[in-house]
């Protein structure tokens, strides 16, 4: 199957990528310098690559007055003056129809290959090519099933709110825990490339920003999460334009 393609329009000359804000109410200063972001970006377009939300259990959760109807505004606010994409991450892959209607936002599939500046960029959150990870694997791919989702959007808000704050102690607990994240797989990245006919992978997830070489012409980069509260705070945007690609520290 052919990997969906997005053509950039011609008067395009800079676009944005973040990934990894993992917004969330008890993290305010995160929240404060994405709406700053937000608010001043001056790209011809933004791409946030999945995991804008620490959790998100279901659009509902924006039509009433609190974080996520703040969130909500924020990507309205930015989609009127710009095009905003999104694609999901594994905490935000609830994300749905009623919130990129409502807000503006265009949804992309994982993976997209962006045609810009003449040449051809793979799109992902990253997640599913940490394939060394069964455990989050068989995860993933009982979350991303329809039925489930139909099943768990179908509980009451703050019964979903309940069971997203259970699973996010479970992931903090294994993360203090010192258990390795598995990495993107080379092969299975270099395969994706191929397929797609790109040169490049941009992608977030693994929190451990760098640019890699993958031996053949195919290289991936990837996208730092955000924490304003960090020392230094981690605070980083991807410039993309005909020059090539360049981190810009907010922080």
């Amino acid at each position: 199957m052919s990997t969906p393609e997005l053509h950039a329009p011609d008067a395009w000359r800079s676009l944005d990528f973040i990934s990894d804000l993992h917004l969330q109410a008890a993290q305010p200063a995160t929240f404060e310098a994405w709406r700053r972001f937000m608010v001043a970006c001056d790209a011809d377009a933004l791409f946030i690559l999945g995991d804008l939300f620490e959790a998100w259990v279901g659009d509902d959760a924006a039509g009433e007055p609190g974080f996520e109807d703040d969130c909500a505004e924020v990507l309205r606010a930015t989609a009127r003056r710009l095009p905003v994409f999104f694609l999901h991450g594994n905490r935000d892959f609830l994300v749905g129809a009623g919130l990129m209607q409502s807000t503006g936002v265009t949804l992309l599939d994982d993976p997209t290959v962006l045609v810009f500046a003449d040449r051809r960029w793979l799109l992902s959150h990253g997640d599913a090519l940490c394939v060394d990870d069964a455990d989050y694997q068989a995860f993933r791919r009982k979350v991303r099933d329809a039925g489930w989702q139909s099943q768990f959007l179908s509980q009451a808000l703050e019964q979903r709110r309940a069971i997203a704050r259970g699973l996010r102690t479970e992931s903090e607990e294994r993360a203090s825990s010192g258990v390795e994240y598995a990495d993107v797989d080379t092969a299975t990245a270099v395969q994706w490339l191929q397929a797609a006919r790109a040169e490049t992978l941009i992608h977030g997830h693994t929190h451990a920003p760098r640019e890699h070489q993958l031996g053949g012409g195919f290289r991936r980069i990837v996208l730092s999460d955000w924490d304003a509260s960090a020392q230094p705070p981690r605070l980083e945007v991807l410039r993309l334009s005909a020059g090539g690609a360049e981190r810009v520290n907010l922080g």
